[in-house]
C-alpha cells in the first residue's frame, strides 16, 4: 500500500478524520455517561433535602422556581416544598447560590413552616480548603456559628459580629462566612416570596 504523502491537502484531510472520529467517541462516551449522572445527581439532591429538613419521611410535592432582583442582577432560586407522608406540609429546601471567596457558593437549606432553618447543606463551593471549606460544617448545630433553629421571621437578618450580628465568622474566612449567611437570607426571601436586600440578602420590610 502506497504511504500517504506529506502535502498540506493530506495533513487536512488527516487531521479532519482525527477530529470527526474524536468526536463521534465523545458524543458516545456522553451518551453512556449522561443518565447515570442525572440519577446521581437527583439522588444526591434528594438525600440532600432529607438532610436539610431532618427527616427521611417527606416527600417533595412541588418545585418552584423563584427570582429576585439582587444588586441589580436577577438570581434565581429552586424551592422544593415538602410534606410528610400524611401529606402535611413541613416547609421547604431552597438552593440559593451567592458569589464567595473562590467562587460561587451554592447553599441547599431547610426552612420549617414556621420560618425556623431546619439545616443546611453545600452543594458547591470553590472555598479554601482549612479556611472557608468550613463552612459545611462551622454553621451547624452545635457549632460555633450555629444556625440551625433560628427563626427568619425577625426583621434581623443574619449576619457575622463584624457585621452588628451575632454569629460568629469562619476563622479568617468572613468573607465566605458573609457569602454563607447571604445566601440562607436570600433563600429565605424567596422562600417567603418577599423582596431581599443586594448587601445582605435579607428580606425587605413591606
Amino acid at each position: 500500500m502506497e504511504k500517504l504523502k506529506s502535502t498540506l491537502p493530506n495533513m487536512v484531510i488527516v487531521l479532519a478524520a482525527v477530529a470527526l472520529v474524536t468526536g463521534a467517541l465523545l458524543a458516545w462516551v456522553n451518551q453512556i455517561t449522561a443518565a447515570p449522572i442525572a440519577r446521581q445527581q437527583e439522588q444526591q439532591l434528594s438525600d440532600g433535602i432529607k438532610s436539610v429538613m431532618q427527616t427521611p419521611d417527606l416527600k417533595v410535592v412541588a418545585t418552584d422556581t423563584v427570582k429576585q432582583e439582587t444588586g441589580g442582577k436577577e438570581a434565581q432560586f429552586l424551592i422544593y416544598r415538602v410534606s410528610n407522608k400524611q401529606g402535611q406540609p413541613i416547609g421547604a429546601a431552597v438552593e440559593s447560590t451567592t458569589m464567595g471567596f473562590g467562587g460561587d457558593l451554592r447553599v441547599l437549606v431547610g426552612f420549617s413552616e414556621k420560618g425556623e432553618i431546619t439545616g443546611y447543606t453545600l452543594l458547591q463551593h470553590s472555598e479554601t480548603p482549612g479556611l472557608g471549606a468550613k463552612a459545611d460544617k462551622w454553621f451547624q448545630a452545635g457549632q460555633k456559628g450555629n444556625i440551625v433553629g433560628r427563626s427568619m421571621e425577625g426583621d434581623k437578618p443574619l449576619a457575622v459580629s463584624k457585621d452588628g450580628g451575632d454569629i460568629d465568622a469562619i476563622t479568617a474566612s468572613t468573607i465566605t462566612s458573609r457569602a454563607f449567611l447571604k445566601a440562607v437570607n436570600q433563600a429565605y426571601a424567596a422562600y417567603a416570596a418577599k423582596p431581599v436586600d443586594a448587601q445582605s440578602g435579607a428580606s425587605k420590610k413591606h
